[in-house]
């Protein structure tokens, strides 16, 4: 069986390319079994993967006296394995109130906000933490209830930014059965057999209802299920990005419109169902019907920041709206007005005092914009114009001298095997910080423009490149450490920009 884990874990970690060799990674271990065994499996693993581990314990502070010996176990744990430890606490109960956020959603939150500030401060390149198959199918059971679409069931992803779940494939029985083979004690937390929340009654009374009186595969079968869904859902996203970009139209005011034949028909193969460059009157060509609704959500996305809210109704409305209304009909979304203008829809803020609102917020932010970088071998180059702000980005590919740790473009030259494509260039925003190269402690890069005499009106607009999420460049500063280039570098990125 250790054998087996082990290389079920190792096949994982290669397939959804989780860990490089040299990286740093952090486990977040709470002391249940499900943690442990991860801690345990890395720890089997971490010299064929060749990385440097570290134990993140968040301590929610939500069961007294049980959960300081928790972090007591976990901290006995790093100590006996000579692991870095990293512990953090908050006041969960006290966050969730002032804020207005169940208890549930505050311990993610603040959970994932210490993994982040650990990856900036510590230089990670990934946290691992120990989702299984048993907690995907608990996910889509769930999502199952409340009701949801095809995204729905994709559940919970393996990589997600720096988080990632070597886990998600195996059923914590088997990583129970391990640790006591292992003679491995761990800590149980008496909350989760609180059968009053929805998560522990899918736990202890559904899911074993239909693994004995319907399937006992049950588990693995929804495991596979949010697998195949998860394929499904990039694809559709990759598409619905690229039709977005083809197709919308971001207007000065802050709307996004888009010409009804393009809405009916986002894909040229199937317009031929349209004269004249007019729609006809009806439904969608069916096999558009999919994407022409997940247009309609990645336009409320824009305006919204977020797809919270909008329902499959709300989407119908918007499709009667652009097949069966005249010019100047007009619906209301949640937050957002949607107004037939001929040929077109335009999708705007709900009221106008809102749009002001809007409008004087960009004014005051400057310009906004967000484009990926795709490179993938040698030599390589790729041209990025960003007319927001009248720049123009170079980043070529370079071979790196062995054993050489900077050259005199060192200051614009990155890591190419540190970095995940596509990477992402974008504006400034509120929060971003890193540890410029040669620093010890992260900094944010507001204090940083500051310093270097940025005016005001230029900051917010300011270019950054991101990888995985993660900030590595900001225009005129120093590179991130833990991208930066070293003694074992073969190929580095040189980034350039002008004006145009």
């Amino acid at each position: 069986m250790k054998r087996t884990l082990q290389t079920r874990v190792l096949h994982t970690v290669e397939r959804y390319s989780m860990i490089r060799a040299g990286d740093r990674i952090g486990i977040g271990v709470s002391g249940g079994a499900d943690s442990v065994a991860l801690l345990r499996l890395l720890a089997e693993l971490r010299a064929k993967l060749g990385v440097r581990l570290f134990i993140l314990h968040f301590n929610h502070q939500l069961r007294g006296a049980d959960a300081d010996e928790d972090e007591m176990f976990v901290a006995g744990l790093a100590k006996e394995f000579q692991f870095d430890f990293v512990p953090d606490r908050a006041d969960v109960a006290g966050e969730a109130h002032r804020n207005s956020w169940n208890l549930e959603d505050a311990a993610r939150r603040l959970r994932y906000q210490f993994f982040a500030s650990v990856v900036a401060s510590h230089g990670l390149g990934r946290v691992a933490v120990a989702h299984t198959a048993n907690d995907q199918a608990e996910t889509l059971l769930a999502h199952l209830l409340r009701g949801t679409g095809p995204a729905g069931l994709a559940g919970i992803y393996p990589v997600v930014g720096p988080i990632i779940r070597p886990l998600l494939d195996i059923g914590r029985d088997e990583l129970r059965d391990y640790l006591l083979s292992l003679n491995q004690p761990w800590r149980e937390d008496a909350t989760n057999q609180d059968t009053s929340r929805t998560r522990a009654r899918i736990r202890h009374k559904l899911l074993p209802l239909l693994q004995e009186e319907f399937e006992p595969a049950t588990v693995g079968r929804l495991a596979r299920l949010a697998g195949l869904a998860r394929e499904e859902e990039i694809f559709w996203h990759s598409l619905e990005d690229e039709r977005f970009a083809a197709l919308a139209s971001c207007e000065p005011s802050g709307a996004v419109s888009i010409r009804i034949a393009d809405l009916l028909s986002p894909l040229p193969l199937f317009a031929a169902g349209s004269r004249d460059g007019e729609p006809e009157q009806g439904s969608p060509p069916m096999p558009m019907l999919a994407l022409t609704r997940r247009l309609v959500r990645r336009i409320f996305l824009e305006l919204r920041g977020s797809r919270q809210q909008l329902t499959a109704r709300h989407v119908e409305d918007v499709l009667h709206l652009a097949t069966k209304s005249q010019s100047g009909s007009r619906i209301e979304l949640p937050g957002v007005l949607v107004e037939r203008s001929f040929d077109r829809l335009m999708f705007s803020s709900a009221s106008p005092h809102a749009q002001a609102e809007k409008i004087g917020r960009e004014r005051l932010a400057g310009p906004q914009f967000e484009y990926a970088i795709a490179l993938s071998g040698s030599s390589e180059c790729a041209r990025i114009v960003v007319p927001e702000i009248r720049r123009r980005f170079t980043l070529k590919v370079v071979d790196w001298p062995s054993g050489s740790r900077e050259t005199r473009l060192g200051r614009d030259a990155l890591d190419f095997d540190r970095l995940r494509w596509p990477l992402i260039i974008r504006n400034w925003r509120p929060g971003d910080s890193y540890r410029p190269h040669g620093r010890r402690r992260v900094r944010k890069l507001k204090r940083m423009l500051l310093e270097s005499h940025v005016p005001r009106c230029d900051r917010t607009s300011w270019p950054v490149l991101t990888s995985a999420g993660t900030l590595v460049w900001a225009m005129g500063c120093s590179i991130a450490d833990e991208f930066a280039p070293g003694s074992g570098t073969r190929a580095g990125v040189v980034i350039a920009e002008e004006d145009f």
